[in-house]
This record gives structure tokens, C-alpha cells and sequence, in this order.
């Protein structure tokens, strides 16, 4: 049974039950989500979007950059004070999901030093149906927005940071994630990507146009999917 918090205090006088600590580390994470969301944004972007004071924001990145989880630069904009643009480190991104460890690399080398290269992929191809097949039992019926909801939603609880919105003047829609479970093993075999664009076509029943890559150094991946 819980100890009432009060009993608890009374027991230990020196429990400190810090709402305002909690507060602010929820402060910071939203900070740093939406810099991955968005790549390179300024303090009063990040003010508005939270509605938090500058100074308030300024003091939370502050303590982020202190602890190596952002950087800044400084862009002159006009004659008046430069303005400073801040974005995430490579310790800010390993704070999300965002990589397998270096030993699935290590044993897909292994795997094509034993089976060869060709045969390694077929089996990276069938894990990626594996996964279509899974996705499409868990997403049902429905038009093609109510799965694309579906598929976000799984997507997070997976620990994606994912979001999806339709492309004005047209029927189709963008599907983006900003981390990759697998960006570690996209870099020594960019392959993968590719039977993950499969799986995402077979999924949606739809052909499916990648529009950004993180591979080729953007801050997101990016699909196209037409309505049609």
C-alpha cells in the first residue's frame, strides 16, 4: 500500500516533492521534440509555440546547451543584433529512439561476410513484409487518412516522433518522422530504407514517393502518399 504523502513527509522531513522540477524537465523534453520536429528554430519561435515567456525559454535552453543536448549559431540578420538559431547535438537526438546499437550493424556485416550480400537483403525484405503484414492486420478498413491516423499512432507508441497532414491543392498527404529506429543500420546499408518505403506502399495501398532523407542529412524522413 502507498504511504499518504503526507505520512511520507512527516516520516523523512527532507522529502522534497519538486512539482516545479517535474514541470520544467517537461518543459525542456517539449523543447527538444520540437527542434527535432523542426530542425533549426529561435528562442521566440519556441515561445510562441509553447506559450512560455522568452526569458523562461531562454533559461531552459540555456541548461540544454549546458548539458551538451543543443547548440547555437548566430545569424546576422540586418544591421540590428544577430539572431541565434538553435538546433539539436547528437547527444540531444540519442534523447529519442533513434538507432539500433552498433551491434546490429556489427552482425549484418557478420550475416554478409556468411550468407552474402543478395541473401542478407532477402531476408531484410521479408522482415519488412513481416512488418506491412502486421501493420495492415492492426489498421483495418477506412479511407486512407483514418489509416495514415492508425499508422501514426502505432508509429509513436513505437517510439517514433511522427505527424502527417494533408497537401494543400491536392488529394494526397505528407507522412513524416523525425527519428529512425534504424538510422545506424541505413548508414552502412541504405537498402533498408528502401524496403521500408515498400512496406509503407503496401501498407497504404498506395504508391509512396520519399521526399526527405535523413541518409542524405536532413533532420526528417518524408513520404509522399497520393489519394488516389
Amino acid at each position: 500500500m502507498k504511504t499518504p504523502i503526507g505520512v511520507a513527509e512527516m516520516i523523512s522531513p527532507d522529502l522534497k516533492l519538486d512539482h516545479k522540477h517535474d514541470a520544467k524537465q517537461d518543459t525542456k523534453q517539449d523543447i527538444l521534440q520540437h527542434l527535432l520536429k523542426r530542425g533549426e528554430v529561435t528562442a521566440q519561435d519556441l515561445a510562441e509555440k509553447l506559450d512560455i515567456s522568452p526569458q523562461a525559454i531562454r533559461k531552459h535552453l540555456k541548461d540544454l546547451e549546458t548539458e551538451g543536448l543543443i547548440y547555437h549559431t548566430a545569424e546576422q540578420a540586418g544591421m540590428g543584433r544577430p539572431q541565434f538559431i538553435y538546433a539539436l547535438t547528437t547527444a540531444g537526438r540519442d534523447r529519442f529512439p533513434d538507432s539500433y546499437n552498433q551491434f546490429a550493424v556489427n552482425f549484418l556485416d557478420t550475416l554478409i561476410d556468411t550468407l552474402g550480400k543478395e541473401q542478407v537483403s532477402e531476408v531484410l525484405q521479408k522482415q519488412w513484409q513481416r512488418k506491412a503484414q502486421h501493420y495492415k492486420l492492426q489498421l483495418g478498413g477506412g479511407s486512407l487518412k483514418q489509416r495514415l491516423e492508425k499508422l501514426a499512432e502505432i508509429r509513436r507508441s513505437e517510439g517514433y516522433v511522427t505527424e502527417w497532414f494533408p497537401v494543400e491543392g491536392t488529394e494526397g498527404f505528407i507522412f513524416t518522422e523525425y527519428n529512425c529506429a534504424i538510422a545506424h543500420v541505413a548508414e552502412s546499408f541504405p537498402s533498408v530504407c528502401g524496403h521500408e518505403l515498400e512496406m509503407f506502399a503496401t501498407v497504404l495501398e498506395r504508391p509512396v514517393e520519399r521526399t526527405h532523407w535523413m541518409v542524405n542529412g536532413e533532420h526528417r524522413c518524408g513520404y509522399l502518399i497520393p489519394n488516389k
